[in-house]
């Protein structure tokens, strides 16, 4: 019974960490956030002022916050704190959005997850922008992102989708060549 119990016990942490590995946060500082936004325009820096919020949302709400971006490159990453590989990327993003957050629009969209657990997934990893809530996937179908998580939609200057990678980022440098390749970042 106990090699039982033992077994179901590293299942459940390996899985619980996202493939067997532990994930460490790599938030920025407040410093460095601080020195890495000074000077933002003023709708990313609108966006920065509700970094890691969790902000109820609908698919006219969302596609309001995409308007409001006209203008800058928009990354919208989909996730769920349910996934492990959404949370095996979370660091990337985490350094990602600091590295573009002064020029590029980076937000969340949690989908289909526990409000609980969302709350309690972006307290362990906080990220520089808000993620707006999709409790029924109606956002994330209205744009098209699939079922696949993670999912990274990139939109160019104009609002339009120019690019769509499903999975995780496993590097800053591959997020980072891809909103330049096809958002303009």
């Amino acid at each position: 019974m106990r090699r039982v119990l033992l077994i179901a016990t590293l299942i459940g942490a390996s899985s619980i960490s996202g493939c067997g590995t532990a994930v460490v946060s790599r938030a920025p500082t407040a410093k460095e956030i601080r020195a890495a936004f000074a000077g933002s325009p003023a709708p990313l820096a609108r966006l920065h002022a509700q970094a890691n919020r969790l902000v109820a949302t609908t698919p006219a709400k969302f596609r309001a916050v995409l308007s409001s971006l006209a203008g800058y490159p928009v990354i919208v990453n989909q996730w769920g704190s349910w996934c492990g590989p959404c949370r095996t990327e979370f660091p990337v993003l985490q350094q990602a959005a600091l590295r573009l957050g002064r020029r590029v629009a980076v937000v969340g969209l949690d989908v289909s997850d526990d409000p609980g657990r969302a709350a309690a997934f972006v307290r362990r990893f906080p990220v520089t922008y808000p993620s707006y809530v999709d409790p029924s996937a109606r956002v994330a179908f209205s744009l098209k992102a699939g079922a696949y998580y993670p999912t990274t939609q990139f939109y160019d200057r104009s609002g339009k989708l120019a690019f769509t990678h499903l999975g995780p980022y496993r590097s800053v440098g591959q997020l980072l060549a891809d909103a330049t390749a096809h958002a303009g970042a």
